[in-house]
């Protein structure tokens, strides 16, 4: 399994998400100090990164720029501060993700495991989920070995899901990964598209097997 590295400087939530990401099943080293999280860092190679924005000392943007230019793993940036200008910055600074507190722990996993699925150390390229199969290499998908044709936004939000496989997302979440932090149309742009899936995919669209909704919440593929 993959190896994380946690720093974060709430002795609490470290502990918290150490013990969620374990029972998840990933290795897992951690610390509350932004100077040992770099040498955590570069003794361990983990597969990804949560560093929280707000350490004492090498805070956790300034780690991240380090981290990038020494490496290509996964990072994840958490922080309090949900105003634009910090998402830009912490993305301008080589995180590939930005999640903002407080999140929820099936989030968290979720944002996980799709940024170590786009990370270059992760190479699975065909999913599966019964009948449904999705090859992210060749971009097709199949269901009872027929091809379904799906537009670029219709397999992006598949391949989304899929990758997530178990996990629910949120509308919000797949906004962000599927039209980008940049998107400012309707949310429900992501209802429309989701019933458009539902209709290739599905047996019976009104009875999906596979894309199931968790209402007030998002989306989940089975």
């Amino acid at each position: 399994m993959p190896k994380l590295l946690i720093v974060e400087d709430e002795k609490v939530l470290l502990d918290l998400l150490t013990h969620h990401l374990e029972n998840e099943g990933y290795t897992v080293i951690g610390t509350t100090n932004g100077e040992e999280g770099l040498e955590l860092a570069r003794r361990e190679q983990p597969d990804l990164c949560l560093l929280d924005v707000m350490l004492p000392g090498l805070d956790g943007l300034s780690l991240c720029r380090i981290l990038r230019r020494e490496s290509d793993v996964a990072i994840i940036l958490l922080t309090a501060r949900a105003g634009e200008i910090d998402r830009v910055i912490g993305l301008d600074n080589g995180a590939d993700d930005y999640l903002v507190k407080p999140f929820s722990l099936p989030e968290l996993t979720a944002r996980i495991r799709a940024a170590l699925r786009r990370s270059p150390r992760r190479n699975d390229t065909v999913l599966r989920a019964g009948n449904l199969q999705v090859d992210l290499a060749a971009r097709r998908v199949f269901v009872d070995s027929r091809e379904v044709k799906l537009s670029h936004k219709e397999f992006e939000l598949l391949a989304t899901l899929m990758r997530n496989k178990g996990a629910v997302l949120s509308r919000e979440f797949l906004i962000n990964q599927v039209w980008g932090y940049d998107f400012d149309g309707d949310i429900r742009t992501v209802d429309v598209h989701i019933r458009w899936l539902r209709e290739k995919i599905e047996r019976d669209p009104s009875k999906p097997e596979h894309l199931q909704t968790v209402r007030g919440v998002g989306y989940r593929i089975d």
